[in-house]
């Protein structure tokens, strides 16, 4: 445990970053590092573009704290490029990064794990819309490898899934096919090898999208969920589980959705979540009563290998 600021020596804050959520990142980064300031870290926040390894070695920083969301940033790229200079990081290494950032392959293991997920189907062409049509409408089509619920669609039938396709296709060569959960969707995020309390998410919306996510006033958030006490356990354990299992490790979130039968059912994880006024982290925390600036310098501290 780190007592004084001085021990993390300079850190560098990353975010912005290229992907689709370089906004969310921005204002989640501004977050961070304004906390490690208040809390007297010698901190510096770098907007990550492509000459972002020349700037960490000549900033001459200590470790990294990565707010960085999607491609590039959350899916082992950069992770990859500081453990190349011997830069210590927070949150999961490349290989937990990399398939956890994979929605398709992250599920194809936790199926052959016999974790629960709903069924799905991977769609590179036209020709694999008749396996997404297969699995029985409706449908949740979503690109592969990217966040924040970008270019995800909730389709009813096979013109929609064509269209729905086509949009996801432009942000990845990649898309998926999931069959849609009717029910309560639930948030769990892990810190240092702890389930934090479940969220239950409530929106208007026909999903939990991106306006829902960072924009919309109406998104309801439940903490505590509302549920028996020995559902929360199992929605705890099924989350931790399914975050250690692809290798995942630090912090981060998975989500899940619960049907009407009261069955469990993985969504996805995310190994760098949003820490934004909206994010689920930071709200799973204080339900623990981990504040804002004691949940950052919790994360900032798994940078710090155990002696």
């Amino acid at each position: 445990m780190i007592e004084n600021a001085s021990e993390f020596g300079r850190v560098a804050v990353l975010m912005g970053g290229q992907s689709a959520e370089r906004a969310v990142s921005l204002d989640g980064g501004r977050a961070v590092l304004e906390s490690l300031l208040r809390s007297g870290v010698n901190a510096v926040g770098i907007d990550a573009g492509e000459d972002v390894v020349t700037q960490l070695q000549a900033g001459r920083f200590d470790r990294v704290f990565i707010l960085l969301h999607g491609r590039g940033g959350e899916d082992g790229v950069i992770q990859g490029a500081l453990e190349t200079i011997g830069l210590p990081y927070t949150g999961s290494g490349v290989a937990g990064s990399a398939l956890g950032m994979d929605k398709y392959r992250c599920k194809l293991l936790w199926r052959g794990l016999g974790l629960p997920t709903p069924p799905f189907a991977m769609i590179r062409s036209e020709q694999d819309l008749g396996a997404a049509e297969a699995l029985g409408f409706p449908l949740m089509i979503k690109p592969v490898h990217e966040g924040s619920s970008i270019g995800m669609a909730k389709v009813e039938d096979a013109a929609g899934l064509l269209s729905a396709w086509r949009a996801a296709a432009g942000y990845d060569h990649d898309v998926m096919a999931e069959k849609w959960i009717t029910g309560k969707e639930f948030t769990v995020a892990i810190l240092g090898g702890e389930a934090l309390p479940a969220i239950r998410l409530e929106t208007p919306h026909q999903f939990y999208d991106y306006d829902a996510k960072y924009h919309a006033d109406t998104t309801s958030y439940h903490c505590p969920a509302g549920v028996p006490d020995v559902q929360e356990k199992q929605i705890r354990a099924l989350a931790l589980a399914a975050f250690q299992t692809v290798g995942a490790s630090g912090w981060g979130r998975v989500d899940m959705m619960m049907n009407q039968q009261g069955e469990l059912f993985l969504i996805e994880v995310n190994t760098v979540p949003g820490m934004t006024s909206h994010s689920l982290v930071p709200m799973a925390a204080r339900a623990k009563d981990i504040a804002f600036d004691q949940l950052v310098w919790r994360i900032l501290e798994q940078s710090i290998p155990e002696q």
